[in-house]
């Protein structure tokens, strides 16, 4: 099966599935990398082939933009994998691709309670402490 043929079935199956705003990510997507490989067989298309096309589309683009787009093609060869019954491996799924376009994890935010708040507004900001002795209900902002 050429990719052609491939992103032609995986569009189809997306069309009854997916939400239109993913739909749309996909299709930009995936339209380049059809330019690309449209008439290279799935069978053929090497991981180093990917990591060189995903380089090529998000190079400069946000870590989280790098990802969606690594996880994008990841799920278009699983599919195809899956319902062509093609007997190999994800070249997506190389450990080095799975490295370059990991998703930062983000620490949880600290939520401040009140007291702390409260001594960053007294101590930062002289015209506020001198009205929020004043007034301690007033956010400060004056109309």
């Amino acid at each position: 099966m050429v990719i052609q043929e491939a992103i032609d079935l995986f569009k189809q199956h997306q069309k009854s599935t997916v939400k239109k705003s993913t739909l749309k990510s996909y299709g930009k997507f995936m339209d380049r990398f059809q330019l690309k490989f449209a008439l290279s067989e799935v069978q053929a298309v090497t991981s180093e082939d990917i990591g060189k096309f995903l380089e090529e589309c998000t190079g400069g683009l946000s870590r989280a933009t790098r990802h969606l787009r690594y996880a994008q093609i990841k799920a278009f060869f699983n599919y195809i994998i899956e319902t062509s019954n093609l007997n190999i491996k994800n070249p997506s799924s190389a450990g080095m691709l799975s490295k370059t376009f990991k998703n930062v994890s983000h620490r949880p935010r600290k939520i401040l309670d009140k007291k702390t708040v409260d001594e960053l507004i007294f101590n930062s900001t002289p015209g506020l402490k001198r009205q929020y002795k004043c007034n301690p209900h007033s956010s400060g902002i004056k109309n």
